[in-house]
């Protein structure tokens, strides 16, 4: 059984977690599904949700531990420890994976989002949720300083105060407190709400011309930590290269005749 099993809609993805838990073989899969959509030119959005009991648990710790146990809690010196190292790199790709996928991520959170949930959905560029949420940066709990991306891409999501707060306490919080932080920007009434809220949300972004949609992620990505003027001149490169385009025409004539515009990303 695949651990995500995917599905399209048009110009839409839906990539649908299976298991409520992350054992070690979903890292490499959720890697290669969106390594693959990444180079997939006619996609226009990604939306990611969960047909579990609840959105994700996150790592699945026993078997973890009966695949990577002597390296996460073996002794050793500097060997073990390089081994441990390459290991939590790799793991880490899983994510980044999610981060680098050209077009908007949209995630659809229902009940738990725990521990590597917070990982994936830290990595997605919109997050919706159920009215039965739970979002928790658990590690701390367990003796693991998170390092699947929560405490780098949650920052500039929620503030580093917000963050701190999460990870250093390890506590929960539910789907209001979430929206309120900005961790998510809706919460619908339950999980068949919450799904289509994300597919409005991904048709909504299908809708416009694709190559823009692509080159406001990208321009967004850039400007992260940079300076205003640095964004600014990164912006006024792509328009450069990018601004004239058949969509453009379209949108003006579109306009002109008073009907919906027919993006075809060219």
């Amino acid at each position: 059984m695949d651990l995500i099993s995917q599905s399209r809609e048009g110009d839409i993805v839906t990539l649908t977690l299976t298991v409520p838990t992350m054992a070690p073989a979903f890292f490499a899969e959720c890697e290669r599904r969106f390594t693959e959509l990444s180079a997939d030119a006619s996609l226009r959005a990604v939306v990611v949700r969960s047909s579990a009991k609840g959105f994700s648990y996150g790592l699945d710790l026993p078997k973890a531990m009966g695949a990577w146990g002597p390296v996460m809690t073996g002794g050793g010196l500097a060997p073990k420890r390089a081994e441990l190292r390459a290991l939590i790199r790799q793991l880490q790709r899983s994510f980044t994976a999610i981060a680098a996928c050209p077009v908007p991520v949209i995630a659809a959170v229902h009940g738990a989002c725990l521990g590597g949930g917070v990982d994936l959905i830290a990595a997605c560029d919109i997050r919706v949720a159920s009215a039965d949420a739970v979002f928790g940066v658990r590690e701390t709990r367990i003796a693991i300083v998170a390092d699947l991306g929560s405490l780098q891409r949650l920052p500039p999501i929620i503030g580093p105060g917000h963050t701190r707060e999460l990870a250093l306490t390890g506590r929960d919080i539910d789907a209001t407190r979430a929206r309120e932080i900005g961790l998510v920007t809706q919460v619908a009434a339950d999980r068949d709400g919450v799904w289509a809220a994300a597919q409005a949300v991904a048709a909504e972004i299908a809708a416009n011309p694709p190559l823009t949609v692509r080159g406001v992620k990208q321009v967004l990505d850039y400007s992260a930590g940079k300076s205003v003027d640095d964004g600014l001149a990164y912006v006024a490169s792509w328009n450069a290269a990018f601004l004239a385009s058949e969509d453009l025409a379209e949108a003006a004539t579109a306009f002109a005749q008073k009907r919906p515009p027919k993006f075809t990303g060219r």
